[in-house]
């Protein structure tokens, strides 16, 4: 079985999917976490690979940038492929001083500047948080490796450049990305689960920043972190 995205068959994938952003990043995560890795999807170089880490069967994939594609790869993979728990791994830039490059966000909630949530047709305003057992098991193993953390609400922005963030910095958003509030949104009216840890890549105070190598290869305790919230 396969979808317009994914050339996946069914079974193909683990309970728990980590996704990154970028496809590369999910490459390197299969050579280098994962044992006896298999690509499964190629579709659009959107690559996805299934391994084991730690004898716990798992899988990668990237999401690409924003919401809207995330929120294809995401309902995909809960809705054909029995995928349980997905946990992205992303970037994020920090709006306060107190987070340096990277220090890693654990996403309780995430606001919008989207009109993601239109298409369920709430009539109001919908909150995004995270599912709370991921959440526990990642602060759990933020504590044991000792990693610089802070656990909080980020803003999902369909805007990459501007200034949109500092209002919401003023409600305690303590860092902007990209995708976490459609992961969130799709997880929620599925009835799956969904976290998303982020790594501060740059901060929007101090305009501090990190290379695109270093996003793509060095946010190794985020990595530690996401694996350790495998469940099978």
């Amino acid at each position: 079985m396969s979808t317009p995205h994914n050339q996946a068959e069914k079974g193909d994938f683990a309970s728990t999917v980590l996704m990154p952003g970028d496809p590369l990043r999910a490459k390197y995560i299969a050579e280098h976490y994962l044992k006896d890795a298999k690509l499964v999807n190629t579709v659009r170089n959107m690559f996805g690979y299934t391994g084991t880490y730690k004898g716990k069967r798992v899988s990668v994939m990237g999401s690409g940038m924003g919401i809207p594609s995330i929120g294809i790869y995401a309902s995909e993979l809960y809705m054909f492929y029995d995928v349980k728990r997905i946990i992205r791994i992303g970037s994020a830039g920090s709006t306060t001083k107190d987070l340096n490059l990277f220090d890693i966000v654990v996403a309780m909630g995430a606001s919008t500047n989207s009109a993601w949530a239109d298409q369920y047709h709430l009539g109001g305003t919908f909150s995004a948080v995270a599912s709370y057992d991921p959440l526990r098991d990642a602060v759990n193993s933020l504590e044991k490796h000792g990693y610089r953390y802070k656990v909080g609400s980020v803003l999902s922005s369909d805007n990459f450049y501007g200034e949109e963030w500092k209002p919401w910095a003023n409600m305690g958003i303590m860092a902007v990305e990209m995708e976490t509030y459609g992961l969130y949104s799709v997880a929620a009216s599925l009835h799956k689960e969904a976290l998303a840890i982020l790594t501060i890549s740059d901060n929007l105070l101090t305009h501090q920043e990190t290379t695109a190598e270093e996003r793509e290869t060095g946010f190794t305790h985020m990595m530690d972190v996401a694996l350790d919230c495998v469940k099978e």
